[in-house]
């Protein structure tokens, strides 16, 4: 077989290959919902965001705080945040902890979870495609 018959029986090949639309997803990363009272900022909807992320509200706690390098505390489905911090600011570190945490990066979707696997790193396991790969913890 020579190098033009086989670039013919190529081209014939994706002429006939079905043609794959861009998969776009539905999800979307909630955004804050927040009031600022004297010093402290309070995340009202905690929970949705735990649920969205199918995460622990503990997780995303432990995760602002350190972002933050502010003590946080979850307290009746709250975020209480020591400290005056615009939403944007909070919407951006809350779209980072998704994109970190959550979304896959090969297929792109939300169904995860992350596994411990020692010294300060996670196992990020995606359920929709089975991508597996380490992430550093928070």
């Amino acid at each position: 077989m020579t190098s033009e018959e086989y670039d013919k029986l190529l081209n014939r090949a994706f002429e006939k290959m079905p043609k794959l639309s861009a998969e776009s997803s539905d999800f979307k990363v909630p955004p804050v919902d927040i009031i600022i009272q004297g010093t402290k900022t309070i995340i009202r909807n905690l929970s949705m965001l735990a649920d969205r992320s199918r995460r622990s509200e503990a997780d995303i706690t432990r995760y602002l705080s350190k972002e933050l390098a502010v003590p946080a505390s979850a307290e009746e489905h709250r975020l209480i945040i020591n400290g005056k911090f615009n939403a944007d600011d909070l919407n951006k570190r809350i779209q980072r902890y998704f994109e970190t945490y959550v979304i896959c990066k090969e297929c792109h979707k939300p169904d995860s979870h992350l596994e411990a696997s020692g010294r300060g790193m996670f196992q990020f396991v995606c359920e929709a495609c089975g991508a597996r790969y380490g992430i550093k913890s928070y």
